[in-house]
């Protein structure tokens, strides 16, 4: 019962955190609406999908990557509360206790998960009232999980990051050459068919090109690799990251 009492400890003082700082749910809604409302709104004005008959807008395009958008730029910076830790010797407090660095791991995904999943719902519900996004009850559901797996391996690759760096400032410069190819390199703004060979070679390699693809599929019915190759990439993903993440925090030094 230890270690589940520490992993609840650790998933509730992030969740506190979350709670307090109003400010942090605000702009991580702002940004991505900013992007729906302005990018959507003005690029779609002048772009033609060639999805034929489907009466899908660019907006309502580009709305699932919008979501795996929003999961990259929050989670992988959870990594920077490990740095802010070991900084205030949290970190060390908490090694002193009877758990094991892999309870803490989990602990700081759970809590994080936590956070984003809040967020990503909140989108979902403005995403079906103002952007015409059509939600059943099972692709809500199938969004749900293909976040949540997406959020446990950005989540993870940000703890590793943060187990690794004890500088704020290396981590913002290491996080950006992640999160951005990541995201433009996803097709979150653009489909995926008729891309050069070059182009759709890195678009194919990249993990969260699968998670944009499979909430394409569910909610628009428009993706291109297939949904349970979807799924099987971003589990896969999700699985990798949380070995290698509980690995760096096992070898992490404070």
């Amino acid at each position: 019962m230890g270690e589940l009492n520490g992993l609840y400890a650790l998933w509730y003082r992030e969740f506190k955190v979350f709670q307090r700082e109003k400010s942090r749910l605000l702009s991580s809604l702002i940004q991505p609406l900013m992007w729906l409302v302005i990018f959507g709104t003005g690029l779609g004005s002048s772009i033609e999908l060639g999805i034929s008959g489907s009466g899908i807008s660019y907006q309502q395009f580009i709305y699932p990557g919008i979501l795996c958008m929003t999961v990259l730029f929050g989670s992988l910076f959870f990594g920077l509360y490990i740095i802010m830790d070991k900084r205030v010797d949290f970190m060390k407090e908490v090694l002193v206790a009877p758990l094991s660095r892999t309870t803490l791991f989990f602990g700081k995904v759970l809590g994080g998960a936590t956070d984003g999943t809040i967020e990503i719902i909140i989108l979902m519900i403005l995403g079906a009232l103002f952007f015409g996004i059509p939600f059943t009850f099972y692709s809500a559901i199938i969004t749900l999980i293909i976040i949540a797996l997406l959020m446990v391996s950005i989540i993870s690759v940000g703890l590793i990051l943060g187990s690794l760096m004890n500088s704020l400032e290396g981590f913002g410069l290491v996080s950006s050459f992640v999160i951005f190819p990541l995201f433009f390199l996803s097709g979150a703004l653009f489909p995926v068919k008729n891309l050069p060979a070059w182009l759709y070679a890195f678009v194919a390699a990249n993990p969260v090109s699968y998670a944009v693809d499979g909430l394409r599929t569910v909610i628009l019915g428009t993706g291109s690799f297939g949904l349970p190759t979807d799924i099987i990439v971003v589990l896969g993903f999700a699985v990798a990251m949380v070995l290698i993440g509980t690995y760096a925090f096992s070898r992490m030094k404070i």
